[in-house]
């Protein structure tokens, strides 16, 4: 869970390594470091605790010049942050310098082996014994480096993204990649690596996007790629479809904030060229071939992690109410695990923003091997998890740099929205009139969830008042229960309050414990099935001298009597309701965690894409 950007190429290289990291940071940010190969001074390398800009700060007061460099942004896996476990990592000959993302599994095994043949060691992390065996392989075969990382890594057991830099080859990279994302920067006669495309756009948008157990070498030979059975490869050269404009802020104070308002846009963009309400159409490309085995469909499972999770759960109200279809949702941290039961013919869902979750990656892997069907829904074009599945629907949502996901749920709400509708219209189990009903209402929900965008000053006076607490409950029920748990999560990731999510029939079971005047709850209260019975619940919430904000449906007063705050969204069918009820809960803890003087868009101990287990 960190990022890589490396360069080699006729500009100075450190300045866009440094550039790179910092648009990596959302990645990783414990430590960062630099190392770079000067034809006169030789191999020099900078590390430091914190973030870049202190990185940045070390290297004011350093003169060299460099045309390779390899940099890393880091979030602890093996040993603390710190100077000394922040990458890169240095053999002990001093020759071979290395980047890392991943985790090393028997690394404990290897450093065992190379003390006893000398090597010492100085950091506490698996990174530095991989470069030091792939310095003890290449010394013992003296073998070009390329080999050496080949043969090394055949023995390796684990998840890997790594760059190598050779000061005795100053003009050629080595990267590597296992699990971990890694992509390869294609320019006029200069090459980037990188743990996504961020770093590399602006330069050039042509991009090779490293396989499994491939190894790529760039020169001044060019690009070759081989993998660990030393088979050659063509690389395969993809255009990038992204603006440098939608890496930057423009104007807005936080990534975070720019990404909540980005939404309306976000969401229209997943539903460009896919529903026509006028004729009464959805076209999904990417499950074209696959959506008449939905509709046939005994059983689906989704996997994911976090918020995407949450998404996951709206999915199952989804396609159990609309298509009648059974569905489970899986952590998929736990899936892998406990020996699941998965049936030929069962089709399994991974959901992930970045498309390299390692969790849902491996949980991919053994639905795969059960014989399951694997769709996936991400937001990156070339991820893993889109090239392992057999189709899938990515959700077009752009690049997300906030590490608290706000646009990415929003856009993979509305993609399995669309896979639940199309689905049951399939299987006919929705009539054509309730098909286009929902057409009808989903074309609208990005001009409502501008609507509500425009009442930001409004819940930003709210969160004034709720700045101090040390508590939030959060109360749902149907479709947004999985709301009440992504809004408790949003709120503890960025201003570190603790907070929880419960069906709000739920809290009488327990929760209700804790009620008194020093207890905010947050109530999704909008007009639906449910809505006479969350009524009741907050009653007794008031009884209990609890302080209610509730998320009521447009125009409603019935609940606006009874509680201290309301926040109202537009109507909509209530199938679609979360796309409008998780709005206000974001805007409420950004401005939650802002008035704490939270760093929200790099919350503490949290990065933006788990590539480790």
């Amino acid at each position: 869970m960190c990022g890589i950007v490396a360069y080699l190429g006729g500009r100075e290289s450190a300045p866009v390594v440094i550039k790179g990291l910092k648009r990596l940071e959302y990645r990783g940010y414990d430590s960062s470091g630099v190392a770079v190969v000067d034809p006169e001074q030789g191999m020099k390398i900078f590390k430091k605790k914190g973030k870049v800009a202190d990185l940045e700060n070390v290297l004011k007061n350093e003169t060299f010049y460099a045309n390779i460099a390899i940099g890393h942004t880091r979030w602890a896996t093996h040993g603390e942050p710190n100077d000394v476990n922040a990458h890169p990592h240095l053999s002990n000959s001093g020759r071979f310098s290395l980047v890392h993302n991943g985790i090393i599994e028997n690394y404990n095994s290897l450093k065992q082996v190379l003390i006893n043949k000398g090597y010492t060691f100085s950091s506490q992390t698996d990174t530095e014994v991989l470069v030091n065996f792939i310095e003890e392989v290449q010394r013992s075969g003296n073998y070009p480096l390329e080999e050496a990382v080949r043969l090394a890594l055949k023995d390796v057991i684990g998840a890997y993204a790594i760059v190598i830099m050779d000061r005795e080859n100053p003009n050629r990279l080595i990267g590597a990649r296992k699990g971990s994302p890694l992509v390869i920067g294609v320019g006029q006669d200069e090459y980037f690596f990188a743990s996504d495309a961020t770093p590399i756009i602006e330069y050039t948008k042509e991009v090779v996007y490293l396989d499994d157990l491939e190894i790529a070498v760039v020169s001044e030979n060019g690009l070759e790629i081989r993998n660990l059975q030393n088979e050659a490869s063509d690389p395969q050269i993809q255009t990038v479809d992204l603006e440098l404009e939608a890496i930057e802020k423009s104007g807005y104070d936080h990534f975070m904030l720019k990404e909540i308002f980005e939404q309306p846009r976000s969401i229209a963009d997943c539903l460009r060229g896919r529903v026509n309400a006028d004729e009464a159409l959805i076209q999904l490309g990417g499950l074209r071939d696959y959506l008449g085995k939905l509709a046939k469909a005994k059983r689906i499972v989704f996997v994911a992690c976090g918020t995407s999770w949450h998404a996951g759960l709206v999915g199952e109200y989804l396609f159990e109410e609309l298509a009648r279809i059974n569905v489970e949702v899986e952590y998929a941290s736990e899936f892998r695990y406990r020996n699941p039961i998965i049936k030929e013919g069962d089709i399994v869902i991974a959901i992930s923003q970045s498309g390299e979750t390692a969790d849902t990656l491996a949980a991919l892997e053994l639905a795969k091997a059960k014989g399951a069907i694997i769709l996936g829904v991400c937001n990156v074009v070339g991820s893993s998890i889109s090239r392992v599945t057999d189709a899938g629907v990515y959700t077009h949502a752009g690049p997300e740099i906030g590490v608290a996901s706000t646009k990415a749920f929003t856009a993979q709400v509305t993609v399995l929205s669309m896979i639940a509708i199309a689905t049951a219209h399939k299987k006919g189990t929705i009539t054509d009139e309730t098909f286009r009903r929902l057409l009808i209402e989903m074309s609208d929900i990005p001009k409502k969830v501008e609507e509500i965008l425009t009442l930001a000053d409004e819940i930003k006076d709210i969160s004034k008042l709720f700045t101090f607490a040390q508590n939030f409950i959060f109360l749902g029920r149907g479709l947004n229960f999985p709301v009440a748990l992504e809004g408790a999560l949003k709120l503890k990731e960025i201003s570190y309050i603790h907070a929880e999510g419960y069906p709000a029939a739920e809290m009488k079971h327990g929760p209700i414990a804790l009620i008194d005047e020093d207890m905010p709850v947050v109530f999704i209260a909008t007009r639906d099935s449910s809505y006479e019975k969350v009524v009741s619940n907050i009653q007794e919430v008031k009884a209990r001298k609890g302080r209610v904000i509730a998320i009521v449906s447009e125009g409603d007063t019935e609940v606006r009597k009874m509680v201290d705050f309301t926040i109202e969204v537009p109507n909509t069918h209530e199938v679609l309701q979360p796309l409008l009820t998780v709005i206000p809960l974001q805007l409420l803890s950004y401005y939650i965690a802002v008035l704490r003087g939270r760093n929200v868009d790099q919350p503490r101990n949290l990065a933006k894409s788990v590539t480790v287990e």
